[in-house]
C-alpha cells in the first residue's frame, strides 16, 4: 500500500523531528516518518491537495491543508524536484532524487513562510540525505 504524500511534505519529513502540532498529528507523522526511515523502499503516491499526513490536522487548529500557498509550495516543490502529482516513486527514489536536486539553501526559498523554517530542520535534513542517502533515528527513537 502507497504512501499518499503532497509536494511540501516531502521536505518536511526529511526535517520532521518528532514535533508537531498536536499529540496525534505527530502520533501519525512519526507513523509515517518510520515506515519510510525503516522501510525505504515503501511506494510514495504525489498527489495534489490533502494526503496521509494532512488527514491528522487537528481539527481546533486553523486549517492550512487547502490553502492556495500551500498548494503554490507542493507545486514549487515538486518542479524543483522534477516531479508531478500522479507519480508513485519509492521513498528511496525521492531520497535519491532530492540529494541530486536539491541544497539546504533550496528551503529558504521554497519554503518560505512556513513557521517552522526558522528552526532550520528541514535545511538539515537536506543536508543529511546529500551525505547518508537517509532520514536519521528521531531523538529517543527506537534504533
Amino acid at each position: 500500500m502507497a504512501i499518499r504524500l503532497r509536494g511540501h511534505h516531502l521536505f518536511c519529513l526529511l526535517g520532521y523531528r518528532g514535533k508537531g502540532y498536536s499529540e496525534e498529528f505527530c502520533a501519525n507523522m512519526t507513523a509515517v516518518y518510520e515506515t519510510l526511515r525503516t522501510k525505504p523502499d515503501t511506494v510514495v503516491e504525489l498527489v495534489r491537495g490533502p494526503d496521509d499526513i494532512c488527514k491528522a490536522y487537528p481539527p481546533d487548529k486553523p486549517n492550512h491543508c487547502e490553502n492556495e500557498s500551500v498548494y503554490q509550495k507542493d507545486r514549487n516543490i515538486l518542479r524543483h524536484l522534477g516531479l508531478d502529482t500522479g507519480m508513485n516513486k519509492s521513498w528511496s527514489d525521492i531520497l535519491r532524487i532530492v540529494s541530486e536536486r536539491a541544497v539546504p539553501e533550496d528551503i529558504g526559498r521554497l519554503c518560505a513562510g512556513c513557521p517552522w523554517l526558522p528552526l532550520g530542520y528541514c535545511q538539515e535534513g537536506v543536508d543529511l540525505v546529500r551525505s547518508e542517502g537517509r532520514l536519521p533515528m528521531l531523538p529517543g527513537g527506537p534504533g
